[in-house]
């Protein structure tokens, strides 16, 4: 079982916390990971590029110039796609990306993302993750105070909108709460930085 420190938002050690082995121990499965990571990405896209073929361009409905006897090469229609003006071969259409995952491999890739975390040491537990204004000083005083410089996930039992907000605009920062993570956020920080309370609640869900 993982024992990490705990420290506080000024990065002095409060004492201590054992990491559940079922979801911070377990083998990271790199396959699955890479699975969930390829359709989150693909998740994101949006998919309404949109272009015209041949059929849909208004217009060329007569044919340019007799089909003999010009010299030229023979053409059909003015909208065919070596036209200026003309048609898109095989043109994109509005399409959805997403790519399904069934639920037990979201859970071990979960797993296996919090356990390649743990294995690295790059987990930092903050006893309480909280500020009373909307200030990003105080987020980048813990952050260097707690050793998370740089790209950082900074993990919250539930919603909090001074943190987030005060997170907001520092560069490499991204907060999520304990419902909003996902595989990408957690493998692309460099410190996974999770408040006390919420590391029971992702034991709650995932243990």
């Amino acid at each position: 079982m993982p024992n990490i420190a705990v420290v506080n938002m000024e990065g002095k050690n409060v004492g201590t916390i054992d990491l559940s082995d079922s979801v911070f121990g377990i083998e990271p499965n790199a396959a699955v990971m890479h699975q969930v990571v390829v359709s989150y990405l693909a998740a994101q896209r949006q998919g309404t590029q949109s272009a015209l073929t041949r059929a849909e361009v208004s217009g060329g409905g007569k044919k340019p110039w007799r089909q003999k006897g010009t010299g030229r090469a023979r053409q059909g229609s003015t909208r065919a796609p070596q036209w200026t003006h003309g048609g898109v071969v095989f043109a994109p259409k509005p399409r959805a990306y997403k790519l399904a995952v069934n639920k037990k491999v979201r859970r071990l890739a979960m797993k296996s993302a919090f356990s390649s975390k743990a294995l690295e040491n790059e987990i930092i537990v903050v006893d309480t993750i909280a500020t009373d204004e909307y200030k990003t000083k105080k987020i980048v005083a813990m952050l260097n105070a707690i050793g998370a410089q740089g790209k950082a996930l900074i993990v919250l039992p539930e919603a909090d909108s001074k943190v987030t907000k005060s997170a907001g605009n520092i560069p490499g920062v991204k907060t999520a709460h304990v419902s909003t993570l996902n595989v990408y956020d957690i493998l692309n920080a460099g410190k996974l930085v999770i408040a006390k309370d919420a590391v029971s609640k992702i034991e709650e869900v995932y243990a």
